[in-house]
């Protein structure tokens, strides 16, 4: 006796993989976008980090002479 559901889960079973398969292609072309931002801000990066260790640099230079002058 042949399952009276089967047509129709076949059918969802379709979409279900179809559904899956579109929202994989989304994720790799989001991953894709992701990919271009990061190398866009790389520069970006690299003068953020060199701005923070010129700070942490002054503010010891700053410490320093201060605490030479007392």
């Amino acid at each position: 006796m042949e399952n009276p559901h089967a047509e129709r889960q076949a059918v969802l079973l379709e979409r279900i993989l179809k559904n899956a398969s579109v929202c994989t292609e989304m994720i790799v072309e989001l991953n894709h976008c992701v990919e271009e931002i990061l190398r866009a801000n790389s520069s970006v990066k690299i003068a953020a980090d060199l701005a923070s260790k010129y700070r942490k640099n002054v503010q010891y230079n700053l410490e320093a002479t201060r605490q030479d002058s007392s």
